[in-house]
């Protein structure tokens, strides 16, 4: 059993090397006791705080005093005496502010539970307890959810608020978490950025301020990630206690951490309350995004690969969990909006002969597109670019033997479309103010269902009219001039929420109506790369920046948290349009093996020579597919330490330990550098292994513990590949 209540109630969730520990004091209070290495079963009540003098108690019936402001409470309430992070906010009925949630019931449920129109991690192996508080004075109820899935040390968090009282109650912060650790000192790990530049691992100390990570642009952004590691002074990739907070959420968030004057420090997660009000009507409910909790004494490389299992398991869903992905080309780099049907079929004719499956048409084919300017909302066919129909394209693809993608952008509107002639209401923007205009593009207001609806309804025509397989959905800028005309002006504060829940539906409805297309999703590279995107899409591109080098850092901080397989990685052309970098061309290929995998360059201008590397690049990563899929991921090198290394490497492992694949890439050009060995992991210690076929024989215990050394070509940012195999 993963979930253990016993009498005195103490629940006990379990996994496969964690333990997490919550007791009912004598005041019906639900109190945290424990998060860390799983232990044989114990009533851990005792670690979870020391009382002492307090300047706010309150007192329980027996005369007893304890303060709340000391005490480690798995829902923290604003109001009611606890001035530090607090989970919840609330407004009653006559205006009083705060909550006493005290218990009231607990169930245990086989499988892992679902959220009400929002993204979740699933699972019949799962387990579920749900405990149930109720506030002291009003008929307001709190459904703590707990989801176990023990094989990948996974505990998520959700919580649904109901309202049973007859007047409406208002939620000015509602989180999905709150979560103590009495004791120790920690630092956060977190991934900024900006557009082109994501992801990039920062770590710090937690101190007595308070560290918060953060989005109110209305979708996880490039420049914060909805995910952080909270870790030991010394923890590492093999070594010390982590604990990952990841939020299965795409839109507005926070993730803030403090030590407190106790020294406890104190974590929470969930929708960021900046701009944030949300009625709750009488025998309604709100629903919490799901928060997704690792712990792992094994340093970061554990948590990682727990994270990239049940990501891939017990998040993504549909055809393409399992199942292999084509290698595409796409031809936005090569031809950006100027293109026509024989240009699309030119490329896919030589990239066909290389071993290419799937061309994608990106921007510029709908509407009267030919620039950024126009058309957005206007999903039907401009025949005149295509010369002919879309059926006909497709038909002209499919005959190379390629499959065919396409691109979307269905939350955005152009001024001058057909749709905002009809429709201006449907765009966000304020009365009275000149609405800011972003890429030339608004925002619509997917709150609404008429908006949704209509999107659908274009997009369902579109992919019903030719063979698609493949669908990119963009998002290319943030919500700016927030208002709905569909909302009185006391509810405009539900509208980053209701947005992000109707971008859910209709991703929903469009994925389940197209079960057979591969999904990837997009915000101007990899502003929404985060799990919610994830249950509905199975790929993300991952950066607009596509320069191998740059690429070591992106991909590098993604991997904390989400697995190869997410992330969408292509080879483009040199001198790279972003960076004018020049790479070789085996190093661009070898770092897009540890993503998807795909072109974004115009083929037909390509040496022959260079024809024949990536022919040679698309046999190697077939043959190496499942391994760097599906194996386990180990980071050996980092980028972000220059210091320690000139070379980033990562490693994938079978996970029976018989087979590896590890990349090195050297990202600075020295004189006179010495050589250097390179260490691995995750082999079979007794064992022995050999290295790219060669005939010399090491031992899996040397290669984990001495290493081997790295060759290198005489050339700029030169990347080797080393398979090491059972000898």
């Amino acid at each position: 059993m993963a979930i253990l209540v016993n009498d005195n109630k103490i629940f006990t969730l379990n996994t496969k090397n964690t333990t997490y520990q919550m007791y009912v004091n004598e005041d019906g209070i639900l109190f945290h006791s424990y998060y860390g290495a799983k232990m044989e079963y114990s009533d851990l009540s005792y670690a979870s705080h020391k009382n002492g003098w307090m300047a706010s108690f309150s007192a329980n019936p027996k005369g007893k005093r304890y303060s709340h402001n000391h005490t480690s409470e798995e829902l923290s309430c604003f109001g009611v005496g606890d001035f530090r992070l607090s989970a919840l906010a609330l407004v009653n009925h006559d205006g009083t502010i705060g909550a006493e949630p005290v218990y009231h019931s607990h169930k245990v449920v086989k499988g892992k539970y679902q959220i009400k129109g929002l993204p979740a991690f699933y699972g019949d192996e799962g387990e579920t307890l749900v405990i149930t508080l109720k506030d002291k004075a009003y008929d307001v109820y709190f459904h703590m959810y707990y989801g176990v899935l023990e094989e990948y040390d996974l505990i998520t968090r959700a919580m649904v608020v109901e309202n049973k009282t007859d007047s409406e109650i208002k939620l000015n912060k509602a989180l999905s978490m709150s979560l103590d650790l009495v004791s120790g000192s920690y630092d956060m790990i977190h991934f900024h950025g900006a557009h082109m530049r994501e992801r990039q691992l920062e770590r710090t100390r937690i101190t007595h301020l308070t560290s918060t990570v953060s989005s109110v642009r209305g979708a996880s952004s490039h420049m914060q990630n909805p995910f952080v590691i909270v870790c030991d002074k010394g923890a590492n990739e093999e070594y010390g206690s982590a604990y990952g907070i990841g939020l299965v959420y795409s839109g507005n968030f926070v993730i803030s951490a403090e030590k407190d004057q106790h020294e406890t420090t104190r974590i929470v997660a969930g929708i960021n309350p900046e701009c944030f009000e949300y009625t709750v009507f009488p025998n309604d409910t709100f629903e919490t995004p799901e928060v997704a909790l690792v712990y792992s004494n094994e340093g970061f490389g554990k948590l990682s690969n727990n994270y990239h299992k049940a990501i891939r398991n017990n998040l993504c869903r549909g055809k393409y969990k399992y199942t292999r992905r084509p290698v595409l080309i796409n031809n936005w780099e090569a031809t950006y909006f100027d293109f026509n049907a024989d240009k699309l079929v030119s490329m896919a004719n030589d990239a066909s002969a290389l071993g290419v499956e799937l061309f994608v048409m990106d921007d510029g084919w709908f509407g009267h597109r030919d620039d950024d300017h126009t058309s957005l909302g206007d999903w039907f066919v401009n025949e005149k670019k295509l010369q002919g129909s879309l059926e006909n394209l497709v038909k002209r693809i499919n005959s190379l033997g390629m499959q065919f993608g396409i691109w979307f952008e269905p939350e955005c509107i152009s001024e001058d479309s057909e749709l905002f002639r009809a429709h201006p209401d449907y765009r966000f923007a304020i009365p009275n103010r000149d609405p800011q205009e972003s890429r030339q593009q608004y925002v619509l207001d997917m709150s609404r269902k008429e908006v949704r609806d209509n999107i659908y309804d274009q997009m369902v025509k579109v992919l019903e009219s030719a063979n698609i397989t493949y669908l990119k959905w963009d998002f290319n800028r943030h919500i700016t001039d927030l208002y709905s005309v569909a909302l009185p002006k006391e509810r405009q504060g539900e509208i980053y929420h209701r947005y992000m829940l109707g971008v859910y539906e209709l991703l929903e409805r469009i994925t389940q109506k197209f079960p057979d297309i591969l999904f990837e999703s997009c915000s101007g590279g990899g502003g929404r790369f985060d799990m919610g995107m994830l249950y509905y899409m199975p790929q993300v591109w991952t950066s607009d920046d596509s320069d191998a080098i740059d690429r070591l850092k992106i991909q590098y901080g993604t991997s904390f948290a989400y697995p190869v397989r997410t992330m969408g990685a292509h080879v483009s052309v040199c001198p790279n349009h972003g960076n004018a970098r020049v790479t070789p061309l085996k190093t661009r290929g070898n770092v897009a093996y540890f993503g998807t995998y795909g072109l974004e360059l115009d083929i037909t201008k390509m040496t022959s020579e260079e024809k024949q590397e990536i022919k040679r690049q698309i046999a190697e990563f077939k043959e190496y597919y499942d391994l760097i899929q599906f194996g386990d991921y180990y980071r050996l090198l980092s980028p972000f330490t220059p210091e320690e290394s000139r070379y980033c490497a990562w490693e994938t492992v079978k996970a029976d330990g018989s087979e590896a694949l590890v990349c090195t890439v050297a990202y600075e050009s020295k004189c006179t550098v010495p050589p250097e060995l390179l260490k691995v992991k995750g082999l079979i210690p007794n064992k022995m292994y050999r290295i790219n076929d060669s005939e010399e024989k090491y031992l899996g215990s040397a290669l984990m513990n001495i290493g081997f050394w790295l060759d290198y070509d005489h050339v700029s940012y030169p990347s080797r590949l080393y398979h090491i195999t059972l000898a």
